[in-house]
């Protein structure tokens, strides 16, 4: 019945959900409050292309995805900073090829390939404890980073032409903020899946950025939301025997759904 093994696996599951709370909290908060959400999923996408170098080359999957969307994202910041007129059409072409590199490549591979569909949408049964430190150091990097530079991120969040008279380096800030999403994005590809990652990181932001005020305390709504996500969603891929990480993802954006609805309904009525 569904993905969980025992007990001492489901802890680990849980555990697992709420690290990854964490980052999808503070980074999916950067994405949508810079409008990123697009280059997000031009990383995600384009780093299939580093699957696929993987298994074709025999190469470890995290170093070779990490890399391709490690490259995908400076290209894509330097994209959305230098040519913004045409970004999207750049940022649509980078997402299309890695994703062909990706199939092509694990087409010409032999053998079976049955647990490449994880990598895309994710599964509980990947997870190791090694997993959890790896999520957990990269909660770490991402709150000190957070931590100290609070005051330069909000001005280049939220008035970027105020940040550059201000003397700070905004393009540093902006390519942080991109190679943080690439990080997320892969440490958690076994756990989401690559696709199913970039709902995590916009959903909950989209929810609360209306109706909560600071840049702060969206940062701990959202991880909250994500980790009551991970959660239903979990239990209920257990209980109807459903894959955890596209059940997660429907309990996020149909909860998105309902909440606009109330608030719209609210809105003309109240």
């Amino acid at each position: 019945m569904a993905e969980f093994i025992d007990i001492s696996y489901l802890k680990l599951v849980v555990a697992a959900a709420f690290l990854a709370s964490i980052a999808c909290g503070i980074v999916g908060t950067l994405v949508v409050v810079n409008r990123m959400v697009f280059l997000a999923g031009g990383i995600a996408h384009a780093a299939y292309g580093g699957v696929g170098i993987s298994f074709y080359f025999g190469l470890p999957m995290f170093p070779s995805v990490l890399g391709i969307a490690a490259v995908s994202s400076g290209v894509l910041g330097f994209t959305g900073i230098r040519v913004r007129h045409r970004s999207d059409a750049i940022i649509g072409a980078i997402w299309a090829t890695g994703m062909s590199i990706g199939v092509i490549l694990i087409n010409m591979t032999p053998g079976y390939h049955g647990d490449v569909m994880s990598y895309l949408f994710g599964s509980v049964i990947t997870i190791l404890p090694s997993d959890l430190l790896i999520i957990g150091l990269l909660d770490l990097i991402l709150i000190l980073w957070i931590t100290i530079f609070y005051r330069e991120i909000l001005a280049v969040s939220y008035d970027p032409e105020f940040a550059t008279i201000a003397g700070i380096h905004v393009s540093t800030f902006y390519y942080s903020m991109l190679f943080f999403c690439a990080g997320t994005i892969v440490v958690l590809m076994r756990f989401v899946g690559l696709i199913l990652v970039i709902a995590l990181l916009s959903i909950p932001p989209c929810m609360v950025e209306p109706i909560v005020p600071s840049l702060g305390r969206m940062f701990f709504v959202c991880t909250f939301l994500n980790f009551c996500f991970f959660i239903a969603g979990l239990l209920t891929s257990l209980w109807f025997n459903f894959q955890a990480g596209p059940t997660i993802i429907l309990v996020a954006s149909g909860t998105f759904i309902l909440a606009e609805l109330v608030r719209r309904i609210s809105k003309n009525y109240g």
